[in-house]
């Protein structure tokens, strides 16, 4: 028997009304700061994700789906939005739009990674993305946004981290200091961890085994090694967040698992969680869009799960409106009625009006049942009789109780 490939999972009907749940809040949420949607390839030139991620990068190294395609080009399933959508900023001209340009986006990602509770090798994103302005009141939207998602959603035992990893200017000094301090605990760190002391020694604040995390704790911090316009952008920063009363926590480990990334990056994770259990994840990424052969545009966005976001619901036991089910269920007594049952279901979803037509080759008995089993209110019957004389019984299923009415009175009040 065929399964879903490991790392894939099926978004049956039952579990479609989180998600439907969290498109309509996140929409609703990024239309009212001014964000309009696109949406990008599935897949892209690989060359796109190695210069913009990163080559010393997890993602890039062991993480990617690529392949030549019959074309001989070299494409890459998509593993993250952000640098997509800055592909499509240069190549669409946008820089030639007002600025800055606010965009969002949903759309399946694919890394090759451990398959675990909330995280798929084939997982499904919303994230957005502000490209134009690098003023520090910008990364402040952007994380208010990212803050009040999880609150209209209904998530409460969350908290925001925040930190500030600098520039090309501050961050080189900053990042030989770190390495001088991992580099005199070579022998406690993780094989992957000591590889990055030479390729990526930032990535070692990132690690999730133990060890090199209690090595972080004593580590260097970047906000004590900002220059000075990152430092003015960090104060101004903090001074915008405390003024929107957005509450956050400075996390001097947080630089989050992309190259990309500059000054500003933010997390917001439940109370109740181990390392890998972010809900949104982003920050600001101000040579991007230059690294991509365009000039030089600042940029920050954020992007969250899907499915860790389901989780995160389920778990906080939030409670999600059901999806719309039929209203009426239209049952026929004989073989003569079911032209007549077709007909009313037909003008029924023609009037807007959820319907369905009972398996008619059951007993009434059976197609009341069936009208139970699916938790639809109403039953409309028809038999012989009831077409004669021009009238339908309406039969309340919670109630279990019924009415003859007149078609014409029936549909008058469909309209009404």
């Amino acid at each position: 028997m065929f399964r879903a490939p490991r790392g894939t999972t099926d978004l049956l009907p039952a579990e479609q009304k989180y998600w439907r749940y969290i498109e309509s809040k996140a929409v609703d949420l990024a239309r009212r700061y001014g964000y309009g949607r696109i949406d990008t390839p599935v897949f892209e030139d690989s060359d796109l994700f190695i210069r913009s991620v990163g080559e010393g990068t997890d993602i890039v190294e062991k993480e990617m789906y690529t392949f030549e395609d019959r074309g001989g080009d070299n494409v890459t399933l998509r593993p993250e939005g952000t640098a997509p959508v800055c592909r499509a900023y240069l190549e669409h001209g946008m820089h030639n739009l007002p600025q800055p340009v606010r965009m969002y986006y949903f759309c399946p990602v694919f890394r090759y990674e451990r398959p675990q509770a909330g995280r798929f090798r084939e997982h499904h994103q919303f994230g957005v993305e502000t490209l134009g302005d690098a003023d520090p009141s910008v990364d402040a939207e952007v994380v208010e946004l990212a803050w009040r998602l999880v609150l209209t959603l209904g998530l409460r035992a969350v908290y925001l981290s925040l930190n500030s990893i600098g520039d090309s200017v501050c961050r080189p000094a900053y990042v030989a200091e770190l390495a001088s301090h991992y580099a005199g605990h070579f022998d406690e760190l993780c094989a992957d961890c000591r590889v990055r002391l030479e390729r990526n020694p930032l990535r070692l604040l990132d690690c999730k085994v133990a060890t090199c995390r209690d090595l972080g704790d004593s580590a260097p911090k970047s906000v004590d090694h900002l220059c000075q316009e990152c430092q003015e952008h960090w104060s101004r920063l903090r001074e915008y967040l405390s003024a929107m009363e957005i509450p956050y926590r400075i996390d001097h480990r947080l630089v989050r698992g992309l190259d990309y990334y500059t000054r500003t990056v933010f997390e917001v994770q439940p109370h109740e969680g181990g390392a890998q259990s972010t809900i949104i994840g982003g920050g600001r990424y101000d040579g991007l869009v230059q690294t991509l052969g365009g000039r030089p545009t600042p940029g920050i966005g954020f992007a969250t799960g899907m499915e860790r976001l389901s989780l995160n619901l389920k778990s906080s036991g939030v409670a999600v409106p059901d999806e719309p089910s039929p209203t009426y269920l239209v049952a026929n007594v004989g073989d003569a009625a079911r032209p007549a049952a077709l007909e009313m279901a037909a003008k029924l979803r023609l009037a807007g009006v959820g319907a369905i037509l009972s398996s008619g080759s059951r007993a009434l008995r059976g197609q009341l049942r069936q009208a139970n089993a699916m938790e639809i209110p109403y039953a409309l019957i028809l038999g012989d009789d009831e077409i004669a004389r021009g009238e339908v019984v309406i039969r309340d299923m919670r109630a279990s109780t019924q009415e003859s009415k007149a078609l014409a009175e029936f549909w008058a009040e469909v309209g009404s």
